[in-house]
């Protein structure tokens, strides 16, 4: 029974749309209250209370400046020192892309230099146009705010996300300027840092099935044994 569950819990690793990484969370660093802030790069966040990101990535072909495609950028925050967890990112079979994910703690991106450049290029990209703020009105702003203790203690990542596009089309328009990818992107922390908390209700519910299986064969079974007990009988009061 164990063996079927072990295997069972594999499966996910089998999708072809799915690539991921595995890492552990990294220990709590300061994080600054006064600008320039991590909120003033405008980057999409993930954490395990909102773990979920649906969005659209740039892409690109590989040249050789660019191996593995455009570069994005997201924040992990609120994360447990030492904890594993995976983050993924899954994709239309439709739109063939190779992806690759990294993830970095805030030390090594601010003291690697084509690390901080391709940050700030692509933070610039998010930020909003001056003109067009000051004809929208007033809005309350819901976006996530890194998790931080009393202390101003945060244990955060950036996940950097490479998009390559991965097919070839006669499409010229399409070849010069690649259609943004539809993805969702997840953050799952792993139970007991033995396998992810998204599989918790498939190995319950093969766990309920593997119990129930066991009780059906062992009816089954007393139930043939029974009935060639009777058969025995039977033969008995015949002869």
């Amino acid at each position: 029974m164990w063996h079927f569950l072990l295997l069972a819990l594999q499966i996910y690793t089998v999708s072809a749309n799915t690539e991921k990484a595995i890492f552990l969370g990294p220990s709590s660093l300061q994080i600054p209250v006064e600008h320039p802030t991590l909120e003033d790069l405008k980057l999409e966040a993930l954490s395990p209370q909102h773990w979920s990101l649906r969005t659209h990535i740039r892409a690109e072909f590989p040249t050789n400046s660019s191996k593995h495609g455009q570069a994005s950028w997201y924040l992990l925050h609120g994360l447990e020192e030492g904890r594993r967890y995976e983050a993924r990112i899954c994709w239309a079979a439709t739109q063939p892309t190779s992806f690759r994910l990294d993830t970095y703690d805030l030390p090594t991106v601010f003291e690697t230099p084509e690390l901080i450049t391709s940050l700030a290029q692509y933070s610039e990209g998010r930020q909003p146009d001056p003109i067009r703020i000051e004809d929208q009105q007033p809005s309350i702003s819901r976006k996530q705010t890194p998790n931080r203790t009393p202390e101003g203690l945060s244990s955060t990542l950036f996940l950097q996300v490479f998009a390559a596009a991965d097919y070839y089309t006669t499409n010229k328009t399409i070849m010069k300027s690649v259609p943004p990818v539809f993805v969702d992107i997840i953050l799952d922390p792993f139970i007991f840092n033995v396998f992810p908390r998204s599989l918790v209700p498939t190995a319950a519910y093969i766990i309920l099935l593997a119990i129930g299986g066991w009780y059906l064969a062992k009816y089954i079974s007393s139930w043939f044994e029974n009935l060639a007990s009777y058969d025995v009988e039977e033969e008995k009061k015949k002869t």
